[in-house]
């Protein structure tokens, strides 16, 4: 497993002191003037080669992302935007970045801004994350007193760093919606082309990084894409924050290497699953969105990006959401659906109207108020929401169902023919078979 010595988040659980002071006696802010003084190029070059993707959710190449924005200034300031709007059910990462360590984001919001051409980083902080952006309004309030920030700082790099604080709405964390909630509008995502690195944040050119994206920055440069990239295998490398909740005996975030199987890391950091290994029904392992894993399937399967596609699911944030044989999966994913329906900002006619209707097909298949037939009319439509729609909410939505029916199918069978014998012993009248 992991090695101390090759963590990036050293106070994740808040143990040791948060301040700039304690922060540096970690090796934070250490050198940070060289990195920059190594230039534009060497630095996106070296994110590049880290192989460091995106996590966030989409697992995008970061290194890459960068090397979007352009080279010279055509007259228009270009911006950083930190998402750290994180709202995903089963996610949890980010705030406590935020809480314990966030002058690993700080500093990385330096480096990343300068190596973008962007004198101005605003951070947009989910609503109800109040202690949060607290914390790293103090922590930012702190490098600017000491000179790391603001004009004329220590580093050479004018920079400024802005909080915004939103107002609990999902949907902001699609970056298009994000750069919309930031200019003062309501949130819906912007239709692409045009990318944010071309037309963003007021219509100048912005890149949208998830906080530990950024946060893992720094620590990366100092220590070389060599060291990262040799974490984990190809295509999945480094370091990561994974969440566990749910039916396990510890529940809780840590830093560990990618590359590990979902057993390796139950049993190393949670203590096993509650009930132990023969009580797992399924695991969703990447936040809400993801579709959902059975049991047999997951238990070896490999905690990454490619491991997970290899189970017909996805990787997204790493938050594992852990269920036991005392779950209703039918209700559990119900839930989901409820709250990707709630969430829907409504622009897209799939999603808005789509997102109810799977919704309510799905309540009546929890009590087992629902023929069989029905079951493949959810998953067609379900098809006919994902990849139809501006962002990927619609496929948010779409996936926890299609996960549902490719592995409970038999489940959900069962609930119909418990509902139907009940009825007929009780002399309700039925109506024509299917």
């Amino acid at each position: 497993m992991l090695k101390d010595e090759d963590r990036i988040f050293t106070n994740l659980y808040g143990h040791k002191d948060k301040s700039l002071k304690g922060a540096m006696s970690r090796g934070h802010w250490d050198g940070t003037k060289a990195i920059l003084e190594k230039g534009r190029d060497w630095i996106i070059d070296e994110m590049k080669a880290s192989g460091l993707r995106g996590r966030g959710g989409a697992g995008f190449p970061t290194g890459m992302k960068w090397s979007f924005m352009p080279k010279q200034s055509d007259g228009r300031p270009h911006y950083l935007v930190v998402n750290a709007d994180e709202s995903e059910p089963g996610t949890c990462k980010d705030r406590d970045i935020m809480r314990h360590d966030p002058h690993t984001l700080i500093e990385g919001c330096l480096i990343a801004s300068f190596a973008m051409g962007a004198h101005a980083a605003y951070i947009y902080v989910r609503g109800e994350y109040i202690r949060e952006r607290e914390a790293l309004q103090a922590a930012i309030d702190e490098c600017y007193d000491a000179g790391l920030l603001g004009k004329n700082n220590k580093h050479g790099w004018d920079m400024d760093i802005y909080v915004h604080h939103g107002a609990g709405a999902y949907i902001c964390g699609e970056e298009t919606a994000l750069l919309e909630s930031l200019e003062g509008k309501k949130g819906q995502p912007r239709l692409k082309p045009p990318f944010p690195a071309n037309m963003g944040l007021y219509g100048c050119p912005t890149t949208v990084n998830n906080v530990e994206s950024i946060a893992v920055a720094p620590t990366i440069l100092r220590r070389g894409a060599g060291w990262f990239s040799a974490i984990g295998r190809p295509n999945n490398v480094g370091t990561k924050l994974f969440m566990v909740s749910g039916h396990v005996n510890r529940p809780c975030t840590f830093e560990e290497a990618m590359g590990h199987t979902f057993r390796e890391i139950i049993d190393y950091h949670c203590g096993g699953i509650r009930g132990g290994w023969d009580n797992l029904l399924a695991v969703i392992p990447g936040g809400a969105s993801c579709p959902i894993v059975r049991a047999e399937d997951m238990a070896d399967a490999i905690m990454d990006f490619d491991g997970m596609r290899a189970v017909k699911s996805s990787f997204g944030t790493g938050g594992m959401i852990v269920m036991d044989k005392s779950t209703d999966v039918i209700k559990a994913i119900w839930r989901i659906s409820a709250f990707f329906k709630h969430e829907s900002c409504g622009q897209c006619t799939p999603c808005r109207e789509g997102t109810g209707w799977m919704m309510r097909v799905l309540e009546r298949m929890v009590k087992g108020q629902a023929q069989k037939r029905e079951i493949d009319m959810l998953f067609e439509v379900s098809k006919q929401v994902e990849g139809h729609t501006i962002c990927a909410l619609g496929d948010a939505a779409a996936w926890p169902v299609q996960g549902l029916i490719r592995n409970f199918r038999a489940e959900i069978e069962a609930r119909i023919d418990q509902y139907t014998h009940n009825a007929t012993a009780h002399g309700a009248v039925l109506e024509a078979a299917e």
